[in-house]
């Protein structure tokens, strides 16, 4: 198994996190500000904040949720290139991918230009893309005898 495929998986993790104390760390004071009682009603959810507190503050939620959504990809398809051998393109494809979105983050959370988020979205995407091809062609044309015991 080759660990330079791994590493950004790994920092796409840490970086996720890094989104979910962001939001905790914009959310909480702005529901304080909004008079928000967290403990006078049971069961609420994040989008019910949408229109409650100003729209800059629901960024980086918004990008914690897109984290959680389209990386769900990523991580399977960076293992099974780790398993079948990635290549020195594979560990490429993999950081600009992570490296994309962590600018789209970044973006998203601050600026929040439409038009600038959709154009890294689509280039971390087709960095995912090749990555799923490059994944499915390393497992369909894999010589099982070739492959460690």
């Amino acid at each position: 198994m080759q660990a330079q495929i791994l590493a950004p998986a790994a920092v796409l993790a840490v970086w996720s996190l890094v989104m979910l104390f962001w939001m905790a760390g914009v959310r909480l004071p702005a529901m304080k500000k909004a008079g928000i009682d967290m403990g006078a009603r049971p069961g609420g959810r994040g989008q019910d904040l949408e229109g409650v507190v100003e729209p800059k503050v629901n960024w980086p939620a918004h990008n914690y949720s897109h984290l959680m959504e389209q990386p769900t990809v990523f991580y399977p398809v960076v293992v099974i290139l780790a398993v079948m051998g990635a290549g020195p393109i594979d560990v490429a494809l993999a950081w600009a991918y992570v490296g994309l979105r962590i600018i789209h983050s970044i973006w998203q959370s601050t600026v929040n230009t439409v038009t600038v988020r959709f154009v890294l979205f689509m280039l971390a995407s087709f960095s995912l893309v090749a990555l799923a091809i490059r994944a499915a062609v390393a497992t369909l044309l894999a010589d099982p005898s070739a492959l460690p015991a």
